[in-house]
């Protein structure tokens, strides 16, 4: 009882330091008012729960034990088990810390080469556990000239095997105490790099590298990181304990989640798109449509894929989201600027991991968004017609496309899947503010999912046009008869208070709505 009562103590004193840390941060940069330096910057990361999604002494201890360096204890590794698990979905606590100070003594009188010689085994281990869009932020630091910087309270000879894997520069980690016969002592060599001990060290490094802080990135999951963060110009909570992400949102810190894209929202540490996806994959709670769902099983369970469908109505986004929900798959959908103008929409579109595109600007950096998100195994849903076609191109049999789709599989190497979707527009026409609500009688909708379409990757126009063909092929023989519409068809197919004339509008290109 005596020592949980230290612990509690202990801990107190650290939340009181973070909170006076945070509160004067911004006022403690020693430079003159108006002064401006040229000096190197660093982005700093903690190790687990930041980089890798969960703990590191897992797989740590997996391997010492295949080493036959710890002893095969069955009680011990549950109550480990359960620390482990306990980590993982709230993070770090005091107690933990604690026991952690007391790990060295484990090693005593063990080689160093030998648990060395794990810990090189761990570590592609490891780098398969890091986050999968912790690799884009480690280029894009890299490509600014930072300095790549491992800060973690692990043992330094466990995680530098990993910071090589990784080409990080530097390691600042907890040293363990070698004596001259080359065999751990049971102590600890300096500080123990935690908390404000962290940050510290940090700042020690920074004065001999001639660092500058201010306009350095930290990155980290705990609450007793916050000194760290305090002390950088730019600060982001990644995957956040609870008390973190309560002092980031006073603070005003960015929040990330690295194995999702940016600016995607967690709840209790799970995607919107996760927690409605049992109601989001019901046919049942869309009353006004019905729906005949085919090729399901061509949507890959996991791994980076595109999936293409043409464009009929504003009701299409709603049969995309059903079809991937049904297959357990989120969706990082490219959609026009309009739809993340939107109030609510927009915000909602943004937090589900939406790929916001300004058609006329010309920027590559939609295209290259969504090609670090296929990399890391994700879905992208897009439209290549680009939007609704109108007049009578919304009645021609050749669906024209535009080049985005082609362009990231050849950038990412992702499969694309073709979707033909039919009679969406009787439920929403483009013609219509609000859905259609017939309850009574509900249109069918026909969807068809294709497989992966063969694609060359030599010309962007030749892989567009296999794209569309694949498309047309999954629609129903209605679509390929060329037919003249009449003048009510027609006006379905422009926005509300369209006052032009329906039959001069066939050779719009694809994509533009004016």
């Amino acid at each position: 009882m005596e020592y949980f009562t230290h612990v509690e103590r202990l801990q107190t004193s650290v939340d009181q330091h973070i909170t006076t840390t945070c509160l004067v941060s911004e006022r403690t940069d020693p430079r003159p008012k108006g002064t401006t330096m040229s000096r190197a910057t660093a982005a700093i990361f903690d190790l687990d729960r930041t980089i890798i999604g969960s703990a590191s002494g897992r797989i740590f201890a997996h391997h010492l034990a295949e080493a036959g360096l710890t002893r095969a204890d069955g009680s011990a590794a549950a109550i480990a088990d359960v620390m482990f698990e306990t980590f993982n979905r709230f993070g770090e606590s005091g107690v933990m810390m604690r026991l952690a100070r007391l790990a060295p003594r484990s090693a005593k009188g063990q080689a160093v080469g030998d648990i060395a010689a794990a810990a090189a085994a761990a570590a592609p281990d490891l780098h398969d556990s890091v986050q999968p869009f912790a690799f884009q932020l480690f280029d894009e630091h890299r490509a600014a000239g930072r300095k790549l910087v491992l800060a973690t309270t692990s043992p330094r000879h466990m995680v530098e095997p990993l910071a090589d894997l990784l080409e990080f520069d530097q390691v600042i980690a907890t040293t363990w105490e070698v004596d001259d016969d080359a065999t751990f002592t049971g102590a600890i060599d300096g500080d123990f790099i935690w908390g404000r001990g962290k940050a510290k060290a940090v700042k020690a490094w920074a004065r001999e590298n001639k660092i500058d802080l201010k306009g350095s990135y930290a990155y980290s999951d705990s609450y007793y990181d916050a000194p760290l963060l305090a002390a950088v110009g730019h600060p982001t909570a990644v995957n956040p304990d609870p008390r973190l992400a309560s002092l980031a949102f006073l603070r005003g810190w960015p929040i990330r989640h690295l194995d999702a894209p940016e600016g995607v929202v967690k709840i209790f540490g799970r995607e919107f798109q996760e927690l409605m996806r049992p109601l989001a994959a019901r046919e049942d709670l869309i009353p006004n449509a019905r729906f005949e769902i085919t090729g399901l099983h061509n949507i890959p369970a996991e791994g980076g894929a595109i999936v293409c469908a043409n464009h009929r109505s504003y009701f299409d986004p709603t049969v995309m989201s059903l079809i991937l929900a049904k297959a357990g798959r989120n969706a990082r959908f490219l959609g026009k600027k309009e739809v993340f103008d939107a109030p609510i929409i927009g915000q909602m579109a943004a937090a589900a991991g939406g790929i916001r595109v300004e058609r006329a600007s010309g920027s590559s950096e939609p295209l290259e968004r969504a090609a670090v998100a296929l990399r890391a195994g994700e879905v992208v849903g897009l439209m290549p017609e680009g939007t609704i076609p109108r007049g009578p191109a919304f009645f021609n049999p050749e669906l024209k496309g535009r080049w985005g789709a082609a362009k990231l599989s050849a950038m990412s190497g992702a499969e694309v899947i073709p979707v033909g979707l039919w009679g969406t527009e009787k439920v929403w026409p483009r013609s219509a503010r609000l859905p259609r609500l017939n309850l009574t009688d509900p249109p069918l909708i026909t969807v068809n999912i294709g497989k992966p379409v063969k694609l060359k990757h030599r010309s962007a126009d030749a892989d567009t046009t296999r794209i569309m063909q694949a498309i047309m092929d999954l629609l129903p023989p209605e679509a390929r008869e060329q037919r003249e519409p009449t003048l009510e068809e027609l006006a379905l197919t422009f926005p509300p208070g369209y006052d032009g004339d329906p039959r001069a509008e066939d050779n719009r290109r694809p994509g533009t709505d004016t």
